[in-house]
């Protein structure tokens, strides 16, 4: 796409570094959520849909990773999907289904593209039904209980224009990402050709994803 498609550039920076501001405000999001309370009753069901969206986002965002195929692609498709093997009698077999051969190739990259593709309309469907058990519960507009008829300050213009001043400054900060510094979040490794014969020195995923690189290294062997 960077090279055959005109203004591929900009599909694929725009793409990449906008899932990263993505998660980003997922983070907050989940931050914001875990300092009101929001997973104890009446919300937990919302909190339990919430979790299954965090999970399966993280998912999207490792096959999409995997998809450039460049040496931190092919490397950290290997490390995660050898995970599997560690399950009795079974995991080896399920490693060589996911990869569709003996090692990551061509039929994987098909399939995690597949996946990539049609998770977000999981997600989308799961997001919708995040919303309105939110509403049907117990409502996200008024966190710390109070009530009252006292005067209020009404949806438009004043929210509406909060709002817009949050989405342009939003756009404005991706647009330097986008523009500026596009690689500023990746792994300039990841530009290298995938080559199986050869072992980065340090595999590291995005950023979004070292929390749980930080648990699978802490764990031994």
């Amino acid at each position: 796409i960077m090279r055959d498609v005109n203004n591929g550039w900009l599909i694929r920076y725009l793409h990449s570094n906008t899932a990263s501001a993505f998660f980003f405000i997922v983070y907050l999001h989940i931050g914001r959520g875990m300092y009101y309370g929001s997973y104890r009753a009446p919300r937990t069901l919302v909190w339990t849909i919430g979790t299954v969206i965090f999970i399966l986002m993280m998912a999207t965002a490792f096959l999409g990773y995997v998809l450039p195929y460049g040496q931190m692609s092919l490397w950290g498709a290997t490390v995660i999907t050898n995970l599997m093997s560690a399950i009795p009698r079974v995991g080896q077999d399920i490693v060589e289904f996911i990869w569709g051969g003996f090692s990551v190739n061509n039929a994987t990259l098909n399939r995690f593209f597949s996946l990539h593709f049609v998770l977000p309309f999981v997600l989308a469907a799961l997001a919708l039904m995040h919303l309105i058990v939110l509403h049907d519960t117990a409502g996200s507009g008024n966190p710390l209980g109070v009530s009252g008829n006292y005067e209020r300050i009404s949806f438009a213009p004043y929210f509406i224009f909060k709002d817009l001043i949050t989405v342009f400054a939003f756009i404005f900060v991706l647009s330097l990402f986008v523009f500026f510094m596009p690689n500023v979040l990746g792994d300039s490794e990841n530009y290298v050709m995938a080559n199986p014969m050869q072992t980065p020195a340090a595999i590291v995923p995005e950023w979004y994803l070292l929390p749980f690189y930080v648990i699978l290294r802490s764990i031994p062997n």
